[in-house]
């Protein structure tokens, strides 16, 4: 798989992010044409204490072809638009990465 990945830094104004992601940011990645997979997940701490970024949104497609052209749709062309303001800022970070991974055994399938 190849996903695309916005990583949100915390900011003053917490509900102008969220008023951002949740009614522009959002429905724009969830139009996407390609779209397999989206993981969402508001950062909370790191190991050491507080952490500079506040989410990491993850959309997922078949392939790095798969996302280029959801990113040439309508949708796409729109979503980069509104996300290109936030990475002049530097407000988020943003990057295409190839994605693998295994699936672990819980602790209850270990046990039968």
């Amino acid at each position: 798989m190849f996903k695309f990945v916005v990583i949100y830094y915390r900011v003053d104004d917490e509900n102008a992010l969220e008023t951002f992601f949740t009614e522009t940011h959002l429905p724009l990645v969830e139009a996407l044409p390609g779209l397999r997979r989206l993981e969402i997940g508001r950062i909370t701490t790191q190991p050491f204490g507080p952490s500079r970024f506040y989410m990491m949104v993850e959309a997922y497609f078949d392939d790095e072809t798969a996302l280029r052209q959801g990113l040439v749709s309508q949708p796409g062309i729109a979503l980069m638009n509104e996300l290109r303001p936030w990475s002049e800022n530097r407000l988020i970070a943003w990057f295409y990465a190839d994605s693998f991974g295994e699936d672990k055994e819980s602790a209850a399938d270990e046990e039968e």
